[in-house]
């Protein structure tokens, strides 16, 4: 493609409810020194009832359009990254189209848990080498407390719920957001046993009347994540890097997944870049699976943390495993 690939729009979507460390203190045995300490989060936004994940979807969308002064008619491609759809069948995807008041469009979703952004930014990107006119819708984002076991107090404090959304095209021209210099992704299933949600799938069939087990929630062996995702977004940011001619001092901001503080240090200091480089939001949003990343780059954009002329580099790591890492630049 002789037109870069731009981010012309960005926004993000999280529900008014707030959770607080301290009202988790009377729904699960916890404290909020001990979340602190653990996790760096201190609230966390949730779905009230009757909210679902199109609610989210949908009003980052109207924000990302607004934000590339682009209609939603002009959409050619939208595509959903998220493990929580609010229904088996029609997808997430089909789903934000019709509440878009679209018809016609191709619409798909990406299962990528954490890493979603990053696989939906790449597959958007396949797309304009394609259809080099289109106009492509990314949403990004989880209802992760809908699966999420409040008895279990080493999941349950960790997550929140929301969207982040962006337009992706081809270099108009005109005002943009972030060029979108590469993406790099891998996986390995071999280790999907450690992070699972599998109640609701194929192979944990449940029969009408039978009750909800645990294995419908998250669950996660808590050291060995820490350790892959560690090791997975370092090592895949290091390639990207290395595959450019950069280093870690080319990098003006770094946006990993927002999962935990202890993770996104250790990741920058592997890497060798500064706190004051790294950006930071988990505190107030915890773990949004697929709709971390976008978050932090939308807030990290409009609150002038990634300023035009600024380099990011952005990583993530999901169940799966997914991982990926993306170069941007604003």
């Amino acid at each position: 493609m002789k037109q870069p690939v731009v981010i012309k729009g960005l926004g993000f979507h999280v529900p008014e409810r707030i959770l607080t460390n301290q009202d988790l203190e009377r729904i699960v045995d916890t404290s909020d020194e001990w979340i602190t300490t653990r996790s760096g989060i201190k609230t966390r936004h949730v779905v009230s009832e009757g909210e679902s994940l199109s609610d989210l979807t949908h009003g980052a969308s109207l924000k990302a359009l607004a934000d590339a002064e682009v209609s939603p008619e002009a959409i050619t491609h939208i595509l959903v990254a998220t493990f929580s759809a609010e229904n088996m069948i029609p997808s997430a995807a089909c789903t934000l189209q019709d509440r878009l008041g679209l018809r016609g469009r191709m619409a798909q979703d990406i299962s990528a848990a954490c890493t979603g952004f990053l696989y939906a930014l790449e597959t958007a990107r396949g797309l304009l080498a394609l259809h080099p006119e289109a106009k492509i819708l990314i949403c990004s984002g989880d209802v992760v407390t809908s699966r999420v076991n409040w008895e279990d107090r080493g999941t349950c404090v960790l997550f929140g719920d929301g969207c982040g959304a962006a337009v992706v095209m081809l270099d108009d021209g005109g005002p943009r957001r972030a060029v979108v210099r590469d993406v790099a992704l891998a996986s390995d299933g071999a280790l999907g046993d450690l992070l699972t949600v599998k109640g609701g799938g194929s192979g944990t069939i449940y029969k009408l009347g039978d009750p909800v087990g645990e294995e419908y929630f998250v669950q996660m062996q808590g050291r060995e994540v820490f350790k892959h995702a560690v090791r997975s977004m370092t090592n895949i940011s290091r390639n990207l890097l290395k595959k450019h001619e950069l280093t870690s001092d080319d990098v003006d901001v770094l946006l990993p997944h927002q999962a935990n503080l202890r993770i996104i240090e250790a990741v920058g200091k592997k890497l060798a870049i500064p706190n004051e480089r790294v950006f930071v939001n988990v505190d107030k949003y915890g773990n949004t699976s697929a709709a971390s990343v976008p978050i932090a780059l939308a807030e990290a954009v409009h609150d002038g943390t990634l300023a035009p002329g600024r380099r990011a580099l952005l990583t993530a790591f999901g169940g799966g495993f997914t991982w990926g890492a993306a170069l941007l630049d604003t």
